[in-house]
């Protein structure tokens, strides 16, 4: 046992740094360790004296954004079904059927984009309706506006056609109604038609009038008589017979024609009684061929009503889907609201780029391809939805980007004498700018390089400070695209107290400024530069206490009159539109001469422009990082 012992002991060997006594492997493995330990900290060592080299922090590339397929919402999803249940290929025919009292908004460019993309993408064609049967409240201003924004969205109706060319045939079909016992002329008032539907709460047994059980004769009779003008307005309406048991109250006996004593844009005088949306519209599409009747999911009750009445009158049968609607938050879209605005002279007009009618839009400088896409990446389901504001316009954004030029331009002009201007080569005396730095194709400009050019007053400081990079006294800046920066040697006030001028000197030798700043030379257009905020301060104005106009947002545009804008404009006003999209080719307004003013926005020229003087309108703002100094 103790020779055994021994010989273990004989085997061990001794670590000097612990005093223990181990196994030879063990101890190789203990020397190991600590050679590669005190090897690492000999390297630090060495690198704490000497500095280590700068990484190269090289940008990311920049991830290009996928374009969006302008027609994926007809390859898949809600409308590739309903293509399905009836597929009808290059006899597809669709319609926009708009009533022509008011002028289109936001929404409206969802229906036409559906309507007449759907037929497109399947080779057919799409009918421009006007449903003109309340005369109460049409205009021709209405009619032409309509026909104007549809082509402005890039769209050719196949045929304009109007429900009132249809009068005669609709009045003879609800004669055929009335012969096949399914109308009847009703007398009764509203507070009758009430109760007979079930009360105010709808919990009583519903019931028809006495008037439904008149014969045959008697209905001709009294609906003639509504013709002939023989019934004041309200006193006589004709009724569908259908099912009152029915739990759909589009089934509940609904009025198919009324007495109305109006004068009508198109027919005159000739009639006094007019059909309703229900006795027009599913009769209308089916003397037009239509094959796809698509519109809002707040017909979908109606779709019963439509398609008994096509059956009922042994017609053609077009097939009607609904799909949801979209609102925009921070605005009213109203017809009722939105008249008030302007008679109330809250705004300009029906076009005040404030609003969000399909009018102010293009005044703002809205692209017509821009809402196209941003509705094409909505997609299209039967759910409603509620979109932001701020999504609309980053969809604005996102579209201006890659398709309109940049110029300079300065808001509220501070004047830079440059002392040392003289000392320029020839050649740096006018810069080459390009209009867009990532579309070669854009093109370029000259800009000369004057003794005075102009800042924004923004752009300097009389007191300067470590977390502010532009103009201050003895500060270097870089001005875009001239030949070298330039630094501030002084500045002149006026009595007031204001800035009015700054001197600096090119500085030739120095390192890279941090920050560059837009200009323009002596000699610039001076225009007159409108940025337009939010209409409203909250994201539901119709909530606001009091009622919507509590809500109007008084700083809600904002006026520079004295703006100066690079010589480059020109060429940019004169090659326009900008993008050249599909409803702007042939014809097109102030508003499609469109730029990003660099550092600013984007911006459009607005319709109150003339030759000698320039308006212009804000599209959308830049995305800037909330922290830019």
């Amino acid at each position: 046992m103790a020779d055994a012992v021994a010989e273990g002991v004989a085997k061990l060997q001794l670590d000097e740094e612990t005093g223990e006594m181990v196994s030879k492997g063990e101890l190789k493995k203990r020397l190991a360790k600590r050679a590669k330990k005190a090897s690492k900290e000999a390297t630090k060592a060495q690198q704490a004296k000497e500095p280590a080299p700068k990484k190269e922090n090289a940008p990311k590339p920049k991830q290009e954004e996928t374009p969006i397929d302008p027609d994926s919402m007809f390859k898949e999803g809600f409308l590739a079904r309903v293509y399905e249940e009836r597929p009808t290929g290059p006899d597809t025919i669709t319609r926009f059927p708009p009533e022509p009292n008011g002028f289109l908004h936001l929404g409206h460019a969802k229906a036409i984009a559906i309507n007449f993309g759907f037929a497109r993408f399947h080779g057919g064609k799409t009918n421009l309706r006007f449903d003109d049967t309340n005369p109460e409240s049409e205009e021709e201003k209405y009619f032409t506006s309509i026909i104007e924004i549809v082509e402005w969205l890039g769209f050719k109706p196949h045929a304009i056609t109007y429900s009132s060319d249809n009068f005669d045939k609709l009045y003879a079909h609800a004669e055929q109604l009335i012969n096949l016992q399914k109308a009847y002329v009703c007398h009764c008032n509203d507070a009758e038609i009430k109760l007979q539907r079930g009360g105010e709460k709808g919990t009583s047994p519903r019931y028809r009038c006495q008037h439904a059980e008149q014969d045959v004769e008697t209905n001709l009779q009294k609906f003639r008589d509504m013709r002939d003008g023989k019934y004041k307005p309200q006193a006589a309406f004709l009724r569908f017979k259908q099912d009152i048991e029915s739990g759909n109250p589009q089934n509940w006996d609904i009025a198919a024609y009324r007495v109305l004593s109006k004068h009508h844009y198109r027919t005159g005088d000739k009639w006094v009684i007019y059909p309703t949306y229900d006795m027009t519209h599913g009769v209308t599409d089916s003397f037009e061929g239509i094959t796809h009747s698509l519109c809002t999911t707040e017909f979908f009750q109606s779709r019963e009503s439509y398609e008994w009445l096509n059956k009922t009158l042994s017609i053609y049968e077009p097939m009607q889907r609904e799909y949801g609607r979209f609102n925009i938050t921070g605005t009213v879209m109203s017809k009722r609201k939105l008249k008030q605005l302007v008679d109330e002279k809250y705004v300009r007009g029906w076009d005040d780029p404030r609003l969000y009618t399909l009018i102010a839009l293009r005044r703002r400088g809205v692209p017509p391809g821009a809402i196209l896409s941003f509705i094409n990446d909505l997609g299209v389901t039967t759910a409603n939805t509620l979109i932001r504001l701020t999504r609309f316009e980053q969809s604005i954004r996102r579209y201006l980007e890659m398709t309109v030029p940049r110029l300079m331009l300065v808001l509220d002009p501070l004047k830079i004498v440059l002392e040392d201007a003289d000392s320029l080569e020839e050649s740096e005396r006018e810069v080459s700018v390009p209009f867009s730095p990532k579309n070669p194709e854009f093109g370029s400009h000259k800009v000369p390089v004057t003794k005075t050019v102009y800042i924004d007053h923004s752009d300097f400081r009389e007191v300067d400070s470590k977390d502010y990079f532009r103009l201050a006294p003895g500060k270097t800046v870089g001005l875009l695209n001239m030949p070298y920066p330039i630094t501030a040697t002084s500045f002149s006030k006026d009595a007031d107290g204001k800035i009015t001028e700054v001197r600096a000197v090119f500085n030739k030798e120095g390192k890279k400024p941090k920050t560059y700043i837009q200009w323009v030379p002596e000699g610039s257009r001076n225009v007159e530069v409108r940025i337009h905020s939010a209409l409203f301060k909250s994201d539901d104005p119709g909530a606001a206490e009091g009622g919507f106009l509590n809500d109007i947002n008084p700083k809600s545009e904002d006026i520079y009159s004295d703006a100066l804008i690079e010589p480059g404009f020109e060429e940019v006003r004169r090659r326009a539109p900008w993008p050249e999209a599909e409803g702007e080719k042939e014809k097109h307004g102030p508003e499609s001469v469109r730029f990003q003013a660099l550092r600013i926005a984007y911006f459009a020229m607005d319709s109150d422009s003339t030759e000698d003087k320039v308006v212009l309108n804000r599209i959308v703002s830049l995305k800037e990082d909330a922290g830019k100094r």
